[in-house]
């Protein structure tokens, strides 16, 4: 029955069904032949097919939410036995917004000099992404806004408070200042994150409240594709303090706060909110809440 459900799994992920029997290293013919055994066994239909996948029925929808929680114990149970036989080993996946990748180091090095048989796959997306990832099994843990959009069905455990700062060329009109309005950086042509990205709804939001509508010469989904035009000396962005401090701009560039009014949100740790959390999911969130006090003072 837990092989059906990771089809299942699967299929929900994949939203295709060659795909679907592809990552499950099964032939078409016998994920479909999975799926309707499983629709057997529940005696309901679950997945409304055609020529290609539709959807979910209804009732595969709810039977995909016991399946994403049976597999999920499955794979606890595996990973809590195999820890009481040789310690914490095992792939640890974390889902980060693109602003808060560059702070993973902080969380991953210092679990990592804990728990040595542990790798690591860090995954950059949005933050409805990181959620949905969560939700499928796809990711052990997400690094995201806690303070915006609803986190659904999670445990988060604050890291730090993300500010803003205004990046641009010392002889462009603002370069000279100590400090910035939103109302001032409405006015200079900005290159931002694209609209899909909760950092670009922030900075969207803060403009509008100064009376402005952002309008931005380019927009990119990637961090170090704002970075490297600002680091020409012909661009300017809005980039969190933190993505600020870590890149190496050269002298003519500067990092300028931005005040009236200063604006921070919480970035955390989210984890599924299931007990037992997996070892490696338990383990993670106990290191966030040990670095979690120390990242919220320095940062």
């Amino acid at each position: 029955m837990l092989d059906r459900f990771e089809l299942l799994l699967a299929l929900a992920k994949e939203r295709h069904f060659g795909r679907a029997a592809e990552a499950c290293g099964v032939t078409q013919p016998t994920l479909s032949a999975g799926l309707k055994q499983l629709e057997e066994v529940l005696g309901v239909r679950l997945v409304e097919r055609g020529s290609r996948f539709i959807g979910f029925t209804p009732e595969g929808e709810r039977a995909l939410q016991w399946a994403r929680r049976i597999v999920g114990d499955a794979r606890a149970m595996r990973q809590e036995i195999a820890a009481l036989r040789k310690g914490l080993s095992g792939h640890l996946r974390i889902a980060a917004i693109p602003t808060a990748m560059p702070m993973l180091v902080e969380l991953t090095t210092p679990f990592r000099n804990k728990h040595s048989n542990v790798r690591f796959t860090l995954t950059s997306a949005t933050s409805n992404e990181i959620l949905r990832l969560i939700e499928n099994l796809e990711v052990d843990a997400g690094v995201t806004y806690l303070d915006n959009d609803p986190l659904g069905r999670v445990k988060s455990v604050p890291l730090y408070r993300e500010g803003y700062r205004f990046i641009t060329s010392v002889d462009a009109p603002l370069g000279e200042r100590a400090s910035v309005t939103w109302e001032e950086i409405a006015e200079v042509p900005l290159c931002l994150l694209t609209p899909d990205m909760q950092n670009r709804r922030i900075v969207d939001g803060q403009l509008q409240r100064s009376g402005h509508t952002a309008a931005p010469m380019l927009e990119s989904n990637s961090t170090i594709a704002l970075l490297a035009h600002v680091r020409t000396g012909e661009w300017a962005s809005v980039v969190p303090t933190t993505l600020a401090d870590v890149f190496a701009f050269p002298k003519t560039i500067r990092s300028i706060p931005i005040v009236e009014p200063e604006v921070l949100h919480e970035i955390g740790l989210v984890v599924l909110d299931r007990e037992p959390m997996t070892p490696i999911a338990a383990a993670l969130v106990a290191e966030a809440k040990a670095i979690g006090p120390e990242l919220a003072q320095r940062l």
